[in-house]
């Protein structure tokens, strides 16, 4: 027979703890008052409870693992590009900004409509680089696309485009899929872009012309001749560094090289007369497309001088207004290069969207254009616009201006004197 050490010694630890636990709840018997006892237990069950509840949530998280593993197995992920249309009215632009759900952008749209078509699982989302998640450009606040092009890594679920439009609201359509390269993306490797902007004619009407019959008024055929010798001028490569914000003309990346730029023949919707203005470039910067079009428009009226837009290219800093954002739309996107590469290899699509046109059109025709045609006659975007060109001062450099406040300033206090 074992004496009560050689008994200790032979006893596991889990079974030490277990007498010890079992004395302890005797003896707590004895001593613990009806109140203590009562508290006690009602600690035991919620700490039972949290323990259950994370349980749950452990078998849960496991679930979801296994879930996603399935899928991987039967949906491998693949690099592709999404073709993206969208009019971008009541959101905060392009790209997603996470973190901030009252600034609703297309990204956060389409993010959600991706993990409830289970293409990718759901926490890419917050993170979206374990998906390679590329634009191919950041449209601003307002700004409508007919040709987007994202890339990433998804899983191929079946009638793919069908399951994400489903989760998309009506003004976000996804248009087309294609597969590419492992390495592709849809910003690096894009070689240019073209954009449209659709603005009321009576944007290029003379600077005495009475607003209030805004829609009575037409577009004659010099004036889009002579709108159209302006656009011409920005062609080629130039330093646009006045056409952004925060470039100093020194910034290499303040050079651009644009290739198409020009105005269409006018066109009616409702009572009102609008014209589309087409822009081709390898890349654009910060506002620089509403700019260029906002100096043109001061030109025409008689605002400025045309010798501004090569003066603009300088190092001054020039003052130069910027069109609304109304009317900008991201119309297609330009892989030439991709396309000589990997287009005739017999492995890969062309990246260019001939198939999709109508489909292009047909949403342009029901989402973009109504949209911008609607706000311009509910909110005059361009006419109030128009009512501040007068107080920019087209002669003089800012820091020609600021040398002559300076110089005003002085003058007084010596007066003062």
């Amino acid at each position: 027979m074992l004496k009560i050490p050689h008994l200790l010694r032979a006893l596991t630890n889990a079974q030490l703890l277990h007498f010890n636990y079992k004395g302890f709840q005797h003896r707590s018997r004895c001593t613990m008052s009806q109140g203590e006892l009562l508290t006690t237990m009602s600690t035991k069950r919620v700490n039972e409870e949290a323990i259950s509840v994370e349980d749950e949530q452990i078998t849960k998280k496991v679930k979801l693992e296994e879930e996603n593993v399935d899928n991987e197995k039967k949906y491998p992920k693949k690099k592709v590009v999404l073709l993206v249309a969208y009019s971008g009215k009541g959101y905060y632009g392009m790209q997603r900004n996470t973190g901030t759900s009252q600034f609703r952008t297309i990204e956060d749209e389409l993010v959600s409509a991706l993990i409830k078509s289970g293409c990718i699982p759901e926490n890419h989302g917050d993170e979206m680089k374990k998906m390679s998640f590329q634009r191919c450009a950041r449209t601003d606040k307002g700004v409508s696309a007919a040709g987007q092009v994202v890339s990433l890594k998804l899983r191929l679920i079946e009638d793919i485009m069908e399951n994400i439009n489903k989760h998309l609201p009506a003004q976000i359509r996804i248009l087309g899929f294609k597969r590419v390269t492992q390495g592709f993306n849809s910003k690096n490797n894009c070689d240019a872009r073209t954009y449209s902007y659709m603005l009321p004619t009576v944007a290029f009407a003379p600077k005495d012309y009475d607003t209030q019959k805004s829609a009575a008024f037409r577009l004659d055929p010099e004036t889009l001749t002579r709108a159209n010798s302006l656009f011409s001028i920005y062609k080629g490569t130039h330093n646009f560094h006045n056409f952004t914000s925060q470039k100093s003309p020194q910034d290499p990346s303040a050079r651009r090289y644009i290739t198409e730029m020009s105005c269409e023949e006018p066109f009616l919707s409702g009572d009102s007369e609008f014209a589309v203005i087409t822009v081709r470039g390898q890349s654009f910067m910060l506002h620089q497309i509403r700019k260029m079009i906002g100096l043109v428009i001061a030109v025409i009226k008689g605002y400025a001088k045309e010798e501004v837009l090569e003066r603009s290219w300088g190092n001054d800093k020039v003052d130069i207004p910027r069109a609304p954002g109304l009317g900008l739309v991201l119309e297609r996107v330009h892989f030439d290069r991709y396309n000589q590469r990997f287009g005739g290899d017999g492995l890969h699509q062309r990246l260019d969207w001939a198939a999709e046109e109508e489909s292009i059109k047909g949403f342009k025709k029901a989402h973009i254009y109504p949209s911008i045609v609607d706000t311009e006659s509910e909110e005059h975007s361009m006419i109030s616009w128009m009512a501040s060109l007068p107080i920019h001062d087209y002669e003089a450099s800012a820091a020609d201006r600021r040398e002559k406040d300076q110089k005003q300033e002085n003058d007084v206090g010596n007066e003062s004197d």
